[in-house]
């Protein structure tokens, strides 16, 4: 099976500023490799400086005519957006395969995903109310009233380049924002056929501007939209320590952040958990996208009634995983993005065993597919003393540590800076709650491995972030409240 595309409309190969699909200021490009192969198949422009500076001048000359179209037109704007997206399902999931490396079935998967964040938006911003406060004297009229941010940077990772670049862009449009986008040097692709897809919607020029960039110019473009105070909100996903570099940058001009970073999230399997239940919900959370999302399970904690149960049926499940490229429709493991995140996951493995830990199924990289290839892994014996339990592995691998009661495990469970997601199984009503209240993360998954939906909010706490995507708080993250008094009525 190849994963050539038939609209070659959708990869247009510039980026975008204003009404203009350009090349880099200097002429510059940077390669687009395939992760199954290591092999260059595409090149974007490498934006500079100069280019971030156009991108801003664009989309604040557009923001006062965006600003002031109605919601419900742009509503309407967005909503084609959404039935484009559908129309182009497979060519983007496609795309989404080839430079990111996800099976097919996950590239499909991501599209609908992408969309129904737009669709959500798009109905979102005709319901972007304010309120009528009840005065405190006679003759007056106080008001409430939701406005734009304005300009918008969005910074977007390469796990997931649809559905990132539409979970911020989505909710920017809906509130009448405009928008200046970078997306991942490794998957550009998705992102620009994505904003393509926007401006045949009928997005105006300079609403959406997007500027590719390498990983060495990517500092270049961004200090520009840090310095420029035009641009009143940032919007990132990805590591922390980039995190806390953006929100210090971003201090000296007060901007707006929504800052989704990294995460360490664990998976608990109590005793009275369903088990069946909690290997399926494990097996969906952990390796999807290969293990590649910021809110994989990191650290599995078993109650030591159910450890060898659990293990056993586990890792049946796991040495089973079908590992290649997404060019093989039987595929469900493909590779990881890139040499490094190989090796970051073949140290964290090499560090655990080192220390102690026993590996039931996997442990090595499957050179003879390539080499951004990673088994599938089970590891047990895990403690807090290993590399991955400390830091995000960013793989499909399972580290298993075992544990006897409650308040031990809740107390491991918090023990990271992290705090994006949790999971725990358990049949008992009055243990969900407790544990519930006391996980401290943004997204807790209760006898469910599967968490995001575009009408939940999305996000961590501590050193996973702030700011909320998805739901009415993901539009209200791209606006401000404006309070109105108007005196002397009577």
């Amino acid at each position: 099976m190849t994963l050539s595309i038939e609209c070659q409309d959708l990869m247009p190969g510039r980026q975008l500023i204003g009404a203009e699909w350009r090349e880099a200021s200097d002429a510059r490009r940077f390669d687009v490799t395939d992760p199954a192969t290591d092999t260059v198949f595409a090149s974007v422009p490498d934006g500079s400086a100069a280019d971030a500076r156009a991108a801003v001048d664009a989309a604040h000359a557009a923001f006062t005519i965006w600003r002031a179209v109605p919601a419900k037109q742009r509503a309407q704007i967005i909503k084609r957006w959404n039935d484009l997206v559908m129309a182009n399902q497979e060519d983007l999931g496609r795309l989404i395969s080839r430079e990111q490396g996800k099976p097919l079935a996950e590239g499909r998967g991501e599209v609908a995903y992408a969309a129904s964040y737009i669709e959500w938006f798009a109905e979102e911003a005709t319901r972007a109310n304010g309120d009528v406060i009840p005065a405190p004297v006679t003759g007056r009229r106080m008001l409430a009233l939701k406005e734009p941010v304005g300009v918008v940077a969005a910074i977007t990772p390469w796990n997931f380049p649809a559905a990132m670049i539409a979970r911020k862009i989505a909710p920017a449009l809906a509130a009448g924002c405009t928008v200046v986008c970078k997306p991942a040097e490794d998957t550009p692709l998705t992102s620009l056929a994505l904003v393509k897809l926007a401006q045949r919607a009928g997005v105006p020029p300079g609403v959406i501007n997007i500027v590719t960039a390498s990983r060495e110019r990517t500092p270049e473009v961004v200090d520009v939209w840090l310095d420029d105070a035009r641009v009143r909100k940032i919007s990132f996903t990805g590591s922390t320590p980039v995190g806390q570099h953006l929100a210090r940058r971003s201090a000296d001009t007060l901007k707006k952040l929504s800052l989704e970073l990294g995460g360490n999230a664990p998976f608990i399997i109590f005793e009275d958990a369903d088990i069946d239940a909690a290997v399926e919900g494990l097996m969906a959370a952990k390796f999807r996208n290969g293990g590649q999302t910021c809110v994989c399970p990191n650290r599995v904690f078993l109650h030591e009634r159910v450890h060898d149960a659990f293990t056993d049926r586990l890792t049946g499940y796991v040495a089973a995983l079908k590992v290649g490229p997404a060019s093989n429709q039987n595929s469900q493991i493909g590779p990881m993005i890139n040499a490094r995140a190989a090796e970051k996951i073949e140290r964290h493995v090499q560090d655990a065993i080192a220390k102690g830990a026993k590996v039931l199924t996997g442990g090595i990289r499957l050179s003879a597919l390539g080499p951004n290839y990673y088994a599938p892994t089970v590891l047990v014996n895990v403690d807090s003393t290993m590399a991955c339990s400390n830091e995000e592995t960013f793989g499909p691998v399972v580290p298993i540590t075992r544990f006897s009661n409650e308040a031990d495990v809740i107390a491991l469970a918090n023990a990271t800076p992290f705090g994006l997601a949790a999971y725990f199984y358990s049949s008992d009503v009055r243990r969900i709650w407790r544990v519930a209240d006391a996980l401290e993360s943004g997204i807790v998954g209760i006898n469910e491995g599967v968490l995001a939906a575009e009408a939940a909010p999305f996000g961590g706490v501590k050193a996973s972030g702030y700011g909320r995507e998805g739901s009415v708080h993901g539009l209200d993250d791209y606006m401000h409240v404006k309070y109105l008094c108007q005196g002397q009525l009577h």
